[in-house]
């Protein structure tokens, strides 16, 4: 919460003031006040005020000069909203290595577990393309409002051979380099690569990062898997499979993006919630003084109706 007029906020002076000149008042009465010689046998006999009856009212009256004197000042409260033509594309390895279980139930599993989260929480006008990549970019699916065709591809993912993480990249960013905005440039977009391994085909993912950079596309980038990962060979031999978060770092920072480090399944999920409701929307300031000041008036109404019942009575 934030406001357009802080400086209305001085107008929460007057409460004090008002405090001052109601005990100021309360002692003038006190001091001047004529006792009527049967007044204790009256007290005694004259009904008790309920002290709710006395500080409710006030309680009112004071909340309701703090709501109009906030709303004087111009509450402004932070929305996101979609950006128009924003794109993301999410780009996951489907290499060989993905078949290993130290991310349960497998790497490629929650990987793609992870990718509907971000479609299911991701706003319906972003567009959203996927590339699958190993040994080469095995699936291209271009930005769109079509969450099936994403779904499918999806669903679709094998886990073989190497990793050609560079030209999974530059597939992905040719695809948004073509999009436009209203004023000509690259529309809004950014990428989200997911890998549990080093580059072992391809071109250097790093190239495609400082094009990244050029193009205003930061690439939000997932090291999934654990250093112990493992995946056993048809041989009968193990091969040792740990991620490769170092170089998914340097592409996210070359690019201007975000890296992260995820080793189970529910954090992956979680990352890709957190980015579909965040990606294709950006932050607004949206003023809400009418909510300020109809709450104030309301509490003054409620102030000034509580009042009633005690005026009348006989102050002894």
């Amino acid at each position: 919460m934030s406001f357009a007029e802080p400086t209305h906020l001085l107008a929460l002076l007057a409460l004090p003031l008002l405090l001052v000149v109601s005990v100021a008042a309360r002692a003038r009465r006190r001091r001047f006040a004529v006792r009527h010689p049967a007044a204790a046998a009256m007290r005694a006999l004259a009904p008790r005020s309920a002290r709710w009856r006395r500080v409710v009212p006030a309680t009112l009256l004071g909340a309701s000069t703090i709501a109009l004197a906030a709303g004087f000042a111009k509450p402004q409260r932070t929305v996101h909203v979609p950006v128009e033509k924003a794109s993301v594309v999410l780009v996951t390895d489907e290499s060989g290595s993905m078949q290993a279980d130290d991310v349960s139930p497998t790497r490629l599993q929650a990987a793609q577990g992870a990718a509907r989260s971000f479609l299911s929480d991701a706003p319906k006008s972003l567009l959203i393309g996927f590339a699958g990549f190993s040994s080469s970019v095995e699936t291209n699916v271009a930005p769109t409002t079509d969450r099936a065709a994403v779904t499918s591809a999806i669903g679709a993912l094998s886990a073989e051979g190497g990793t050609a993480t560079g030209d999974a990249l530059s597939a992905a960013l040719d695809q948004l380099a073509a999009r436009k905005g209203t004023d000509g440039r690259t529309a809004p977009a950014a990428i989200v690569l997911l890998s549990d391994g080093a580059r072992t085909a391809g071109s250097d993912p790093l190239e495609a990062a400082a094009r990244a950079k050029r193009l205003g596309i930061p690439i939000y980038t997932v090291a999934l898997g654990t250093q112990s990962g493992t995946l056993s060979l048809p041989d009968g031999q193990t091969l040792d499979v740990p991620p490769d978060p170092q170089t998914l770092a340097q592409i996210a920072s070359t690019s201007g993006g975000r890296t992260y480090a995820v080793d189970d399944a529910d954090t992956l999920s979680g990352i890709y919630r957190s980015l579909g409701s965040k990606l294709g929307t950006k932050a607004e300031q949206r003023e809400v003084t009418i909510a300020f000041v109809g709450g104030g008036l309301l509490l003054l109404l409620g102030g000034l109706g509580t009042s009633v019942g005690t005026r009348g009575r006989l102050a002894l």
